[in-house]
């Protein structure tokens, strides 16, 4: 009989639990997560996230206010922060397919330039990506594209 009344108590505790997390939905948790850009590291590591793996948390937090972007091509754009966080918003979850590598060409306590190279399989993208301390967290000030 105890055995009986442990088995249904377990059982209870488990359809609760489940039922707890299904009522708060896929992903809720993950939105509300804070997004650590403490270190020029970490927002480093969140601007490729974003650029190359389709992450969309943290997009708005991740650029300046000031942020431009600058496409270096045969017809050179400029983007600003607002077209640049409606765009990667639209590639959610899209992954691209290259093999990222990233250099950090200057840095300081409240600065950082870094290269990020995208390889493609027929072209070459170049980021060179400006960072700053802005307060307590790291943002992205400015992007410069290029094509190879």
């Amino acid at each position: 009989m105890k055995t009986l009344v442990k088995t249904f108590a377990a059982a209870a505790l488990i359809a609760v639990s489940t039922f707890a997390m299904a009522a708060e939905g896929p992903g809720t948790k993950s939105t509300k997560a804070n997004l650590n850009l403490s270190t020029a590291d970490f927002a480093l590591e969140h601007y490729v996230a974003v650029t190359t793996e389709g992450e969309s948390i943290g997009v708005e937090q991740l650029f300046a206010e000031d942020f431009n972007q600058k496409i270096q091509a045969s017809n050179a754009q400029n983007h600003s922060r607002s077209q640049v966080v409606k765009s990667l918003k639209k590639q959610k979850g899209e992954k691209l397919n290259c093999i990222v590598s990233t250099d950090i060409l200057e840095e300081s306590a409240d600065y950082m330039v870094a290269k990020v190279t995208l390889k493609f399989e027929n072209f070459t993208k170049t980021d060179l990506v400006t960072l700053e301390r802005l307060g307590n967290d790291w943002k992205v000030s400015k992007s410069i594209n290029s094509y190879k």
